[in-house]
């Protein structure tokens, strides 16, 4: 198992557009992945689930992800956090 502490830094936080590009990429590897943040724990590849944790910008979040190819699927959600999202320049 593989946890991954994450900084939601894009100004919109975890809306439904950043949600949906999370799940689409953890959606793709075959690991079981949950998000957990303000003391609530979620199911990553659920958009209504993530949407749940109302993670605004500047919350911190832990990525679990525990199966085959969880280190490739830490790399890739941990990038896209990285990235923003790609919604700001």
């Amino acid at each position: 198992m593989i946890e991954r502490e994450l900084l939601v830094a894009n100004k919109l936080g975890l809306h439904a557009r950043a949600t949906a590009r999370l799940v689409q990429v953890l959606s793709g590897f075959r690991c079981n992945a949950t998000l957990v943040a303000k003391g609530r724990e979620v199911n990553a590849k659920s958009i209504m689930g993530v949407m749940l944790l109302a993670a605004g910008h500047g919350t911190q979040v832990v990525l679990r992800l525990d199966g085959e190819d969880e280190a490739a699927a830490a790399e890739a959600a941990a990038a896209l956090f990285e990235r923003r999202f790609d919604e700001e320049s």
